[in-house]
């Protein structure tokens, strides 16, 4: 039997229930009614259900959800245990903050190399990890086996950027590029990032609130 598809809206909010409910660990709370859980995350307890249900449910009939033990199942369902090995290409500013500020250990990724072409920062320690001329991108690949990369780069770079990784064994991507990666590559999980976009979307909402 083939693996039921979950839609996209519903893995988007698996995030946010995990987030939360690290939160509500973290105040020593113990359950949760899924009307409680709605309550706080501005949805309907209805939703939430149906969402859990896709995964098995995990709540109780007139108890609710455990929450120590709900972060943790999904937890597995994201795979924050898995430390997938990533590698990021593009060590500028936008790199270089992803690579400092985002705990990619907590997320499921162990982030193992960073990439660039410029020779002023190849060489260079960031976060402990240090910056690797692409040149050497294949070697480092074939002797590390990533699975993931991050995309840091010019939009007119990114296709041959991921297109040689692709060729390289990498099979997902976190892409900044501006360069709709899914467009072009079937059988690659993409999660294209438009930072840009999601401003606008703020102007607009600004404008008309």
């Amino acid at each position: 039997m083939g693996r039921e598809i979950i839609s996209r809206s519903v893995i988007k909010r698996l995030p946010r229930y995990y987030s939360y409910l690290e939160e509500l660990s973290q105040e020593g709370k113990v359950r949760i009614s899924s009307k409680e859980l709605a309550d706080k995350m501005k949805l309907t307890a209805s939703q939430i259900r149906q969402d859990l249900n896709n995964f098995g449910g995990f709540g109780h009939q007139g108890y609710g959800y455990n929450i120590s033990d709900l972060r943790q199942e999904i937890g597995a369902i994201l795979g924050v245990d898995e430390k997938l090995k990533a590698i990021l290409v593009g060590v500028g500013n936008i790199g270089t903050a992803l690579a400092t500020q985002i705990n990619f250990q907590k997320r499921g990724f162990d982030l193992i190399g960073l990439f660039d072409v410029d020779e002023d920062i190849v060489g260079k320690e960031v976060n402990g990890i240090k910056v690797t001329h692409m040149d050497d991108l294949s070697s480092f690949c074939e002797q590390n086996k990533p699975v993931t990369a991050v995309l840091c780069i010019p939009k007119a770079a990114a296709y041959d950027v991921a297109k040689k990784l692709i060729d390289n064994g990498v099979t997902s991507f976190w892409n900044f590029s501006h360069f709709d990666l899914n467009v072009n590559f079937d059988g690659i999980v993409v999660e294209n990032v438009h930072l840009g976009d999601s401003l606008l979307t703020l102007s607009y909402m600004t404008k008309n609130r």
